[in-house]
């Protein structure tokens, strides 16, 4: 009986816990890891989080979608959709929301739902900003264009994610 009583307690110490909290920043107090986007159109990506670290490369798209990683002072440990990634100053980020189209020639629908009208198509790699997000689809727009596009074919949303 005691070994069934252990294997129990072990099943249940290994399930992630309903309604656990969320990992926060220590500076913002926001959650990590969480989305936001490139105000500037140029910026530095070090390799720790102060004026003082090497530049490992130069993030040149303005409204590119990044993840923040970490938190450390004035400094944001962010990532691409690639994985690279670095330390940036928080005044090059903008909480505005930004996803990249992961999926060639997307249909971008006039209604979340399969089948609907098609308003444009956007190619692998456009930037779109995104308006809101259900369960499954997000109102995007890009190039003067607005619509609805599967979650799944776009970077720069979390999968169980839901805002307007």
């Amino acid at each position: 009986m005691k070994s069934g009583i252990a294997a129990f307690t072990a099943l249940v110490l290994s399930l992630p816990m309903a309604g656990a909290a969320q990992e926060r920043g220590p500076v913002t107090n926001l959650p990590l890891p969480r989305f936001v986007s490139m105000k500037a159109s140029e910026g530095n990506v070090r390799r720790g989080p102060s004026l003082t670290h090497r530049i490992d490369w130069v993030f040149k798209h303005r409204d590119m979608p990044l993840e923040i990683t970490a938190e450390h002072g004035h400094w944001r440990r962010v990532r691409d959709r690639d994985g690279a990634g670095g330390w940036v100053h928080y005044t090059l980020l903008s909480g505005v929301r930004t996803a990249i189209v992961e999926q060639d020639m997307l249909d971008l629908l006039a209604k979340p739902e399969p089948g609907a009208m098609v308003a444009a198509r956007l190619e692998s790699g456009v930037i779109a900003r995104l308006e809101e997000c259900g369960p499954d689809w997000c109102e995007i727009s890009a190039a003067g264009y607005d619509g609805w596009a599967p979650k799944s074919a776009l970077w720069g949303v979390d999968a169980g994610e839901v805002f307007e």
